[in-house]
């Protein structure tokens, strides 16, 4: 997958810049590959793209092959006609902090239902001609999704399995009724997720140009609530006369939590899949390699062999391992793809079993040096422990403190774990050393979240699992990507040999 060494930063665009409330695909997207280009990194990762539900989790998206609205740059639409400067010049004071998610909301979907008004009546036939064609090529999941957001919006919002039954599980006639009824909603879905591809694209294009690969997620479970489950009930283990999941996803009691994480997810029935070849899953995982580079996919492990919760239980604590097809599932996704780009999230409770699948279709793990430092020598997470070169190493990732956060966090023998190995941290902080320890790792490629870049603490973090509010909210402001950070990520990038194959960087080098 990496034919040398690499470096990037782990940053979600919500977390961008931006006057509108949320960080978007626009000039502060594009201002931050130009970051990764003169630090001479080499991939931008991102969390999944989809659209957010309940809690604002990137995680529990309504569907697994959309993108999220909430991401669509408004300026680029007003610079087409589709929105006026007064539409923009009406928003309201967002703090530069964190995301406000209801208050961006309230903002700016009525102006994308203005843009998608104004693109029916008055759109070019360029532009028409590209829906279409959007249309046609997306249409194994768009009309799922943008049917399942039009009957959802007319239930005030309330979960498919939760609607009539004869829409609920998709009788022929009611289906066709109402995709007839609800054309105009239909329509409006279909062209915000056809600007968001557009907008995605146009930005992905960009990065690569630059020499920036993206490198995006792809959770192994999807929301309950999602076109997903509701289009194809029948490769999830579903209660059939209620709609509820018979069985839930989670994990048992780990390093995050004590009594395990539900996460309330169906999880997949694997016979049922088996039958169609998979066909889900082939769609989803193409469907995602047309805008990203890269697929990690979010708890590998659930290949092998997955943590089962049965309904009812309110904890994670009593469930049971039970056995998934991976394996067929792998060969069959690489027999029609060809080399998977794929990484395996292989964290929390992995087997030799679960490292057998990953080796052999020669998928990259994980390390995480936050997990280093709480053990013997034999720790896998510590570098000179590091198997093979086909790893990505992280000081840490969405879903731990920040570095700062962490360190500051730990008592008196636990900080002098970590820095009796690193022997010294100095004035550069917690944060820099750790970075400097992946960097020069044997690992191909290594990552940090830009929160350790800044030296932020725990109140930059993104994410607490199994915590369902205040998550996802972290934004950075503009100016605080400056040149000497420039400098100083891309001297250690290339001290450390992982730099994008520009001339060694001079201490007098800035963004001129």
């Amino acid at each position: 997958m990496f034919d040398r060494r690499a470096s990037g930063v782990l940053l979600h665009p919500t977390s961008l810049p931006g006057r509108f409330g949320i960080g978007d695909l626009g000039s502060q997207a594009y201002r931050f590959i130009d970051f990764l280009a003169k630090s001479g990194q080499q991939v931008w990762q991102v969390l999944p793209l989809g659209p957010t539900g309940f809690g604002n989790s990137p995680y529990l998206c309504y569907s697994a092959f959309a993108g999220n609205p909430m991401l669509i740059n408004l300026e680029w639409l007003a610079s087409e006609g589709l929105l006026d400067q007064s539409d923009l010049d009406s928003a309201p004071e967002f703090s530069n902090e964190a995301v406000d998610y209801d208050k961006a909301i309230a903002f700016k979907m009525p102006l994308l239902k203005k843009a998608s008004e104004r693109f029916r009546t008055s759109a070019t036939a360029e532009r028409k001609e590209q829906f279409i064609e959007f249309c046609e090529d997306q249409t194994y999941w768009l009309e799922d999704y943008a049917l399942f957001m039009a009957i959802k919006a007319e239930n005030d919002g309330k979960s498919w399995f939760q609607w009539e039954p004869n829409l609920a599980w998709r009788e022929t006639e009611a289906i066709a009724l109402k995709r007839e009824e609800l054309k105009e909603a239909v329509f409006f879905h279909k062209y915000i997720q056809s600007e968001f591809f557009r907008q995605w694209s146009s930005l992905k294009g960009y990065a690569n140009d630059k020499g920036i690969r993206i490198f995006g997620d792809l959770p192994i479970y999807v929301a309950h609530d999602s076109a997903d489950v509701w289009g194809h009930p029948k490769i999830f283990r579903l209660d059939y006369k209620t709609g509820a999941a018979k069985w839930m996803a989670g994990v048992p009691p780990d390093y995050f939590s004590e009594t395990g994480q539900l996460w309330g997810n169906p999880v997949y029935n694997w016979r049922n899949l088996s039958r169609t070849n998979y066909a889900w899953w082939i769609e989803r995982v193409k469907t995602m390699l047309t805008f990203v580079d890269i697929v990690r996919i979010d708890h590998f492990r659930g290949f092998e062999g997955f943590w089962a919760v049965q309904q009812g239980e309110t904890t994670a604590m009593n469930g049971r391992w039970v056995k998934a097809k991976g394996d067929e599932f792998f060969q069959i996704l690489k027999d029609t793809l060809g080399d998977l780009p794929i990484v395996a999230e292989d964290l929390g409770v992995i087997t030799p079993e679960v490292e057998a699948l990953r080796d052999k279709y020669n998928l990259p793990g994980m390390k995480i040096l936050h997990f280093a430092f709480d053990s013997d020598r034999a720790n896998p997470f510590l570098p000179f422990n590091y198997v093979n070169r086909n790893c990505i190493v992280y000081t840490g990732t969405h879903d731990n403190d920040t570095t700062v956060g962490w360190f500051d966090k730990r008592d008196d023998d636990a900080k002098s774990r970590v820095t009796e190995y690193l022997g010294c941290v100095g004035e550069e902080g917690i944060h820099w050393a750790l970075i400097r320890l992946a960097m020069g790792s044997v690992a191909n490629l290594a990552v940090f979240p830009l929160q350790d870049l800044l030296g932020l603490g725990s109140e930059a973090k993104m994410n607490t699992p199994g915590i369902a509010a205040g998550n996802w909210e972290w934004r950075y402001s503009a100016e605080i990507l400056s040149d000497a950070l420039i400098w100083k990520f891309r001297s250690v990038t290339y001290m450390y040999g992982r730099d994008s194959g520009y001339e060694e960087p001079k201490e007098e080098w800035s963004e001129s």
